[in-house]
């Protein structure tokens, strides 16, 4: 039987569609990642400042809204599978536009959009598919998921560190997402993605839509903290390291390859404890651990300090995504699909949100001030779960 903070053992089902959803977040990470360790070297590149190169993440964050808005359209109208597919062949073309063209800001801002909102339409409908083909195991299903996914973030991460110092350029390791979606397509391009369940016991017709209630915004807005926190990570961790230690862009570039390591690791331990512990204290643990790693990595100016620092933040912001994810899911009144999208805006508003007013910040006051932000994020997460839990949380 469960208790206050456990619930009975589930059962997480491995199938072919499980897998692909799992493969296809491998692709859209070492698309993610790769974007994230290049900016560094594209702002020192293009010689802007850290504000203007957090625009980079703004250009993401409005690729995501506009495929918020756009998800449940097209799942409408084409289905998941296309919307799956069209998302990958998207995300490829916003690379491409940075690889080719990306020798000034204008380009590198298109492709840095372009990716970033047709890899949310792949990342969000392939999610909500998950949940719905998972059913009560779909928490565990998610954390299993991203920490696949981020395995080939840290190896995308550590590949772009050895290749941006090396003859090919920084450039050529973001090749390496078109090079998983041929593979990804080759493979398993048949599989099937999992369909929006058949509701049995429709309401009628002329049945008015029942409004959302004041949990799922209340979730949204978790979403939007808790990714704002992780991509202020991804975007300026490596500045910040670099400035406390001494190392050059390429070489702290690494450090987002010792977040990613602690993500992973969290991502499996978590999935058996989101079989058996409830979504409510797992996050705020997470959060708990996030905050102890980030006091380490601010507070320390060696390297040995910074990488554990960003380990253990890894570790704690492993279990968030997926489980504020969860969180609007169920709170959506069994509209997954509407849900994701609901949560991609958020999500596009804390990745791009987050990243922007640190860099901002790091212009006027210096980066390492600047990171106060992600203990702010954390506690107003904090307040928003213990605020929208249901009592049986």
């Amino acid at each position: 039987m469960g208790t206050a903070t456990s619930v009975p053992t589930l059962r997480l089902t491995r199938d072919r569609p499980t897998w692909f959803i799992y493969l296809l977040l491998c692709t859209f990470a070492t698309s993610l990642y790769g974007l994230s360790a290049a900016l560094p070297t594209i702002r020192a590149e293009l010689g802007v400042s850290q504000a203007v190169g957090g625009l980079h993440g703004t250009g993401m964050a409005i690729g995501g809204v506009a495929a918020g808005l756009a998800l449940p359209l097209l799942t409408a109208r084409f289905g998941r599978r296309a919307t799956v597919w069209a998302g990958l062949v998207g995300m490829n073309a916003g690379l491409l536009v940075i690889v080719v063209l990306g020798h000034s800001l204008p380009y590198t801002l298109l492709g840095y959009t372009l990716a970033g909102g047709a890899g949310s339409v792949a990342l969000y409908v392939s999610m909500a598919a998950l949940s719905d083909h998972q059913g009560p195991a779909g928490p565990a299903a998610l954390s299993e998921a991203n920490a696949v996914g981020v395995t080939a973030g840290i190896a995308v991460s550590y590949l772009f560190s050895v290749v941006a110092g090396s003859t090919l350029g920084w450039r050529a390791a973001l090749l390496v997402p078109l090079a998983a979606t041929t593979l990804l397509f080759a493979t398993m391009g048949r599989v099937r993605v999992p369909a929006v369940p058949v509701v049995t016991h429709a309401a009628p017709v002329e049945a008015p839509r029942v409004p959302y209630g004041w949990r799922f915004h209340v979730s949204g807005a978790v979403i939007m903290c808790t990714v704002g926190l992780e991509f202020t990570f991804n975007l300026w961790a490596a500045e910040l390291l670099a400035q406390r230690t001494g190392l050059t862009a390429a070489a702290a570039a690494t450090g987002l390859t010792a977040m990613l390591t602690g993500m992973a690791v969290g991502r499996f331990c978590g999935t058996p404890l989101a079989l058996r512990i409830k979504p409510a204290p797992l996050f705020l643990g997470a959060l708990a651990v996030t905050l102890a790693g980030w006091a380490l990595f601010w507070t320390g100016t060696s390297e040995l300090a910074g990488y554990a620092g960003l380990a253990v933040s890894g570790l704690g912001m492993s279990l968030q995504f997926p489980l504020a994810l969860t969180q609007i899911i169920d709170a959506s009144g069994q509209r997954p699909d509407q849900a994701s999208g609901t949560a991609s805006i958020w999500a596009s508003v804390g990745s791009g949100g987050g990243p922007f007013v640190l860099g901002a910040l790091g212009d006027g006051f210096g980066t390492h001030t600047a990171f106060l932000l992600a203990p702010a994020l954390i506690g107003l997460a904090v307040v928003g779960i213990l605020s929208s839990r249901p009592a049986s949380a």
